[in-house]
Parts: structure tokens; sequence; C-alpha cells
């Protein structure tokens, strides 16, 4: 067996655990802060929208030898905006350009034609209107409403409320980052973005459900026993999927990372970006959310529970009962150290004895 899967192993059995519950108010800082800075670089920054949402013109060369960052210059010296030009597979350029009606599109074209040395006609041009893109966004909105509620309400049968109010919040903090780091890194925001983020809320509530799954099974009879308190029942839900969801997420993660960082920053397929940053970002943020958010959430709010309260009382107080025991056995078995000199000097005096000896001869 693989040492990964060793550990795997131990961690399912409980042999080894690591305290994520003892721990999760350091957790709980680090997504707090983490949110905070994506919040901020929102507001300051705020989102690249392409033109699909903000509407505009997007011209298509044909076979040319100009540079990237020449067709830029191009395209934003003839429009006064900026441009976002795109090299395709055949060496044609793809340069959009938002805000742009029908009469600036023609003006462009022309002048895009006379820096490019070709004739107008070669150079195609294609509109977007800003109200299909607001179509988008309002079904965008819309389904991502629809999908929330659901998740609440299926969570809320098959587990219960407060394992569907953490999951809420998860998923909440997964869109959060992943909208936060669009607006820092300045990538466009197109349809396949939405796609992306659509996408990446079902693989992280899949991870959550795995781990309430196992808490759900390990907690049937819980204030039956008194041997664990509910947040040691959750730890050890979590230490026992751990690898599990690691695994499931660098498996995840491979193929999204070979389309960011290869076909869009090696290879310069910049249309892969747009999708792929969603997907890595959102994958990540949500194997983080499901192990270190989700479960010390549902763990806080079930230790707020009468019944859970008395239960953590009576498994301190048994263990506490336990270690007394443990020692008072340990002080009957090891009555005094030979080794220590005090006991050994008073096992060698001892009592003196107040009866006196006669001194002389018998008479």
């Amino acid at each position: 067996m693989s040492k990964l899967g060793n550990l795997g192993a131990r961690l399912h059995r409980g042999e080894i655990s690591y305290d994520f519950i003892g721990h999760r108010k350091i957790w709980y800082g680090i997504s707090i802060l983490i949110t905070i800075t994506a919040i901020v670089g929102l507001a300051v920054r705020g989102l690249n929208m392409g033109i699909d949402f903000q509407g505009g013109a997007v011209f298509t060369t044909e076979k040319t030898s100009v540079s990237v960052s020449q067709a830029e210059d191009y395209a934003e010296s003839a429009s006064g905006h900026q441009a976002v030009v795109q090299k395709l597979g055949n060496d044609t350029l793809r340069i959009q350009i938002a805000g742009m009606d029908t009469e600036q599109s023609d003006e462009i074209k022309t002048e895009l034609a006379k820096d490019f040395k070709v004739d107008p006609e070669t150079i195609a041009a294609d509109l977007v209107g800003p109200s299909w893109g607001d179509q988008i966004a309002n079904k965008a909105w819309q389904g991502l409403a629809i999908f929330m509620v659901l998740v609440v309400i299926y969570l809320a049968i098959a587990f219960e409320w407060r394992m569907a109010i953490a999951a809420l919040v998860a998923l909440i903090h997964d869109i959060t980052i992943t909208v936060g780091i669009y607006a820092l890194v300045g990538f466009e925001v197109t349809p396949g973005t939405v796609i992306g983020l659509l996408t990446i809320l079902g693989y992280s509530l899949y991870d959550t459900v795995v781990v309430f799954d196992s808490l759900k099974e390990q907690t049937k009879d819980l204030t039956k026993q008194t041997r664990f308190t509910y947040s040691e029942i959750a730890n050890r839900s979590i230490n026992g999927t751990l690898v599990r969801s690691i695994n499931t997420t660098v498996v995840a993660l491979l193929p999204v990372a070979g389309l960011l960082f290869i076909g869009g920053g090696v290879l310069g397929a910049g249309t892969l970006n747009d999708i792929s940053l969603s997907l890595f970002v959102g994958l990540a943020a949500g194997a983080y959310s499901s192990i270190f958010i989700a479960t010390p959430l549902v763990a806080d709010l079930k230790e707020r529970e009468p019944q859970v309260k008395a239960l953590k009382k009576r498994v301190l107080a048994k263990r506490a009962q336990a270690a007394a025991e443990e020692e008072l056995a340990e002080v009957r078995s090891h009555p005094g150290d030979p080794g220590d000199p005090e006991d050994a000097a008073a096992a060698v005096v001892g009592p003196r004895s107040t009866r006196r000896r006669p001194s002389g001869k018998r008479r």
C-alpha cells in the first residue's frame, strides 16, 4: 500500500487525526481575511465585463503577421477604448471593443484596414447588443438563485437545517472568492465564466455532502453514548474523508490547471482563461470550504443544542472521573518510591520507640 493510502486508512480508522474543529477559529479568520480581500478587490477594481455583457464590436481579420500588441495599439487608437485581442490558431486575430454601435463599428473597421494594410472587406465585423448581455446576466442570477434554494431544501430534508445553512455559507464563500480573484486578476468575464461559476458549485457541494454523510452516520445514536462529543465525532468525519477529498480535488484540478497555465498561459489561447480560472479557483476554494468551513460551522451550531450541551458535560465529567480514578489507582499501586531520598530516610529511621532499655545488671 502506498504511503498516502496507508495514511488514509489510518485516518479513517481514527488512529491518527488532526483537530480541524478545535482550530476552527484559525480557519474562520483565514476565510474572513480572504473574503474581505476579494470584496475590496471587487469594489476597487470591478469586473472586466466582456462584450457579451456590455455590448460592442468583434473584428476578425484574415491571416496576418501583425502581433497581438500591435493590433491592440491599432484598435485602441482607432476606437479610443480598451481592446482585447486574441490570436487564433490560423494566425488570424480576434479584436473585441466594448461599447461600440454600428456607425462607430464601420469607422473603426476602416481605420483597422488602413493600419493592417488590407481591404476593409477582408475584416469581418459583428455587433453584440447590450440587451443580450443583460439577458445572460439575468438568466445566470436566476439559475444561481434556483440552485441555492434547491440545495438548501435538499440538505434540510436529507440531513438537517444546520447542515443546509453551513453548506449555503460555504457556497457563498466559494463564489465570493472566485469573483474577487477575477476582479484582482482582471480576466474578462464571459458566458464561459458564468458556466464555470455554476459548475464549481456542484464540485464544492459534492465534497461537503461526503463529509455530512459520514457525520450523519456516526451521530445516529449520539446521546446514547458518553465517549465522544459532537465536535469530536465531526472531527473524525473530516479526517476519515480527508484523503478522499484531496484525491478528488487534485484529479479535478490537474486538467483545469493544464487549460489555465498551459493552454492560456504558454500557448496563448486566451479564450480558455475565462472558464479555466473560475474552475481552478472554485475547485480549490470548494475543497477548502468543505473541510475548514462547512463541517466546523455545523459543529458550532449543534453545540448550541441543549441535548448536545448536556452530552458534552457528561463526556467531560466521565473523563475527569476516569482520570481521577486512574491517578488514585496509580498512587495505591506505588505507595512510595524507594528511590526517593526522603522516603528512603523515613524507611531507615522510622518512628522511635518510647520504651527504655535497662542499662544496669540484673540484681
